[in-house]
């Protein structure tokens, strides 16, 4: 089972949060999303859980715990559907190709 995990401290690493959910069964791994230019933990991330019964487990006791100053969000991780969501060329809006021309004009 996929375990979105949010409100972490930007100081929070992968193995101590993997520390925190091996309490509750096997881990098969976590990863906190960064941003891709300074390196920094965007403050959420995501843990795999093989077993079901014990993420669920998980997912109630570690809800609102407060690691290292932060109380954490748990919750079971939603399906990502669409890569390009925040993307305004792929609804409809806009276009990547500008739109006046962009050329010579003739003079």
């Amino acid at each position: 089972m996929n375990i979105y995990v949010g409100n972490l401290e930007h100081q929070v690493t992968e193995d101590e949060l993997k520390l925190e959910f091996e309490n509750f069964g096997e881990v098969s791994s976590v990863k906190i999303i960064k941003d891709m230019y300074t390196g920094e933990s965007k403050g959420f991330g995501f843990v795999e859980m093989p077993d079901s019964a014990n993420a669920k487990t998980a997912m109630s006791e570690l809800n609102g715990k407060e690691i290292k100053g932060r109380a954490i969000r748990v919750d079971e991780a939603r399906q990502r559907n669409n890569r390009d969501r925040g993307r305004r060329n792929n609804r409809g809006f806009g276009s990547s190709r500008g739109g006046y021309g962009g050329g010579r004009r003739g003079y």
